[in-house]
């Protein structure tokens, strides 16, 4: 079932197993962006504005009703109580506030569960930046949508010019007053349809898979065989995991550099690679240096990689991607190599019949209680580090008449190490690192690894330079080696 906006009314398997999580400080998905403004924007107008997206996207006032006893699928339903002034919050910090205070006010929101009994986002606007600027903060359940799909769904939120004429008022979504008991109800008096449903699909299913046997056995078993040896190359490594970062703590940080979108794609182009290539290939140096600095030197590690697997037909919502496994090369100390290493891997990977597995195994971990889900996922989780790429907008984009300078992603830490992520928007790209500093200690070192990776790469192309994350709009003339706290002055 869908909505009238082409959501899908249930919830996917998949994103089931995410929304149980969130409970879980150890399992919690929250996904955010960090967007840095120009400008304080007028409360009252930013208000109107999440007031209209929360119109023209139902999941923006949709909670998720789970059934209390399990006849149907948990739903997603218009809250008929919903309060735009719980999701919208503003906080200030004594100025002139710095980026990695409003990257620690990130950390604390990521860190702490959203109320599963609401819709499940928050946008938060700090104010007290230096040089009169802003941040809005916009957290999120990955239950909602992944990367890519939030992107859509937020997309009303923003503007394309600093005063756009006033937007068509959008009607207000009909609220829908369903319990869980109710729901239990519903499936439970749909159940003998849904039972006679399950089975006619179980022996067409099987009908089909006996055909194919008798058919052509030989094609058949050599199909599953092959279908198996896939999912094991999709989901593992043959790396070994780093000694450095075994370790896993509830305590993060986040580190960030920024970049001209046009710098790494030469040296992507250089390297006869893509930009993600290349990008890979610079957390993989990051990785590398920090490595030989500590003087525990390796030549792989496990890292998993998200697919995105969206279609243009597929609606904003839900989670569609795949994780793929790479050795990430950190033994490689040419920046070329390192691309192409790195690009052989990632187009085997994407071959791979069984990339879409997560979702074949998703309803069968579905059934599992909370606690044996927890140690079955993580005995899944084999990699390090994690490394994701989302596009934004190629122009400039405003909220309520601030202008978006900066935009950084924050990625959940799935029993990983690090998650690192991309964004490039209006001709930038933006790297973060979120990491678990019970693996990552050396904070410092770090900042200057990173940046040191990803010049690395850079320098393949001409005289393009990664800088740390900053306020400032132009990244072109800097040069600034990062400070105590991982930040440039502003």
């Amino acid at each position: 079932m869908v909505d009238a906006a082409g959501l899908p009314e249930e919830l996917g398997a998949f994103d089931m197993i995410l929304h149980r999580g969130e409970a879980n400080p150890r399992t919690r998905s929250g996904i955010m962006a960090v967007l840095l403004l120009d400008t304080v924007p007028e409360w009252d107008r930013l208000l109107a504005g999440f007031e209209h997206a929360s119109r023209r996207v139902l999941r923006l006032r949709q909670k998720v009703v789970v059934p209390t006893v399990p006849t149907a699928a948990p739903r997603w339903v218009v809250d008929p109580d919903f309060n735009l002034n719980f999701h919208v919050r503003r906080v200030r910090v004594p100025e002139p506030g710095t980026l990695r205070e409003v990257f620690d006010i990130a950390e604390v929101s990521l860190q702490s569960p959203l109320d599963i009994s609401r819709p499940l986002w928050t946008a938060t606007l700090v104010e007290g930046i230096a040089d009169g600027r802003a941040a809005v903060l916009l957290h999120m359940s990955h239950a909602i949508a992944d990367g890519v799909g939030a992107v859509e769904m937020f997309a009303n939120i923003y503007d394309f010019e600093r005063d756009p004429p006033p937007r068509e008022p959008a009607p207000i979504p009909i609220p829908q007053d369903l319990t869980g008991n109710e729901l239990a109800r519903e499936g439970f008096n749909r159940l003998p349809v849904t039972i006679l449903g399950g089975v006619v699909g179980a022996l067409t299913g099987t009908a089909q898979v006996v055909g194919r046997v008798l058919s052509d056995p030989v094609s058949a078993v050599g199909g599953a065989v092959s279908y198996a040896r896939s999912s094991t190359r999709v989901m593992s490594s043959t790396a070994e995991r780093s000694p450095l970062l075994r370790r896993r703590s509830l305590t993060s940080r986040t580190e960030a550099i920024d970049m001209e979108l046009r710098d790494i794609r030469a040296a992507a182009k250089a390297a006869e690679g893509s930009i993600n290539d290349a990008y890979l290939a610079a957390i993989c140096g990051a990785l590398r240096l920090y490595h030989h600095e500590l003087g525990v030197p390796i030549n792989a590690l496990p890292m998993g990689i998200p697919v995105n697997l969206r279609a243009e037909a597929d609606p904003a919502g839900g989670n569609r991607f795949a994780g793929v496994m790479i050795d990430a090369p950190l033994g490689i100390s040419d920046p070329a190599a390192r691309i192409h290493n790195v690009r052989t891997q990632m187009v085997k990977r994407r071959d791979e019949p069984a990339i879409d597995m997560i979702s074949s195994v998703a309803p069968l971990l579905g059934l599992l209680p909370d606690p044996l889900l927890e140690s079955v996922v993580g005995s899944l989780v084999s990699a390090d580090v994690q490394a994701s790429n989302v596009p934004m907008y190629p122009g400039d984009t405003f909220i309520a008449g601030g202008k978006v300078v900066r935009q950084y992603g924050l990625g959940p830490l799935p029993g990983v190490a690090m998650m690192a992520v991309l964004i490039s928007h209006a001709g930038l790209c933006s790297v973060t690192t979120r990491y678990d500093r019970a693996s990552v200690r050396e904070d410092e070192l770090w900042a200057r690894c990173l940046l040191a990776g990803f010049n690395e790469v850079l320098a393949l192309g001409g005289a393009g330079r990664a800088v740390p994350a900053t306020f400032t709009q132009s990244t072109a003339t800097s040069s600034q080696e990062p400070s105590a706290n991982g930040s440039s002055p502003s």
